[in-house]
């Protein structure tokens, strides 16, 4: 991994169609933003946040998210996620991220992500199924 401060941030957008309302991805009944949706979003934006920051076969996985959901948002709606990495600390980093959609913020927390080697990582993970 290339040097990498605390301080950068990236961005994930989408426009809420019906395949991100929380009836349609199993998380509740209603027509509005689905809660999984927005903490996919949440990581896009942290894992874009330093995948310049990659070498090699390096990536980030997602290991810890810890987030609220403060307002719903209708089919049409656009949403912003927003991430800023706030700790290095090793292979883990820490990101603060946050969600808007036209009206506002719409969610808030923390993410974790843990630097890892792509091929030996998947390896590992097919393991599992021999």
């Amino acid at each position: 991994m290339k040097n990498i401060n605390a301080g950068i941030k990236g961005e994930a957008a989408l426009k809420v169609s019906e395949n991100e309302l929380a009836v349609n991805v199993g998380s509740g009944s209603l027509e509005v933003f689905a809660t999984p949706v927005m903490v996919m979003l949440m990581e896009k934006a942290a894992s874009c946040c330093v995948a310049s920051y990659m070498e090699n076969d390096e990536t980030t996985v997602g290991t810890e998210m810890n987030v609220k959901h403060l307002s719903a948002s209708p089919a049409g709606s656009d949403i912003r996620a927003e991430a800023e990495l706030t700790e290095v600390n090793g292979r883990e980093l820490v990101f603060s991220v946050k969600a808007y959609d036209n009206c506002g913020l719409i969610g808030e927390g923390t993410h974790k992500r843990f630097l890892v080697f792509g091929e030996r990582f998947t390896e590992k993970a097919k393991a599992k199924l021999q």
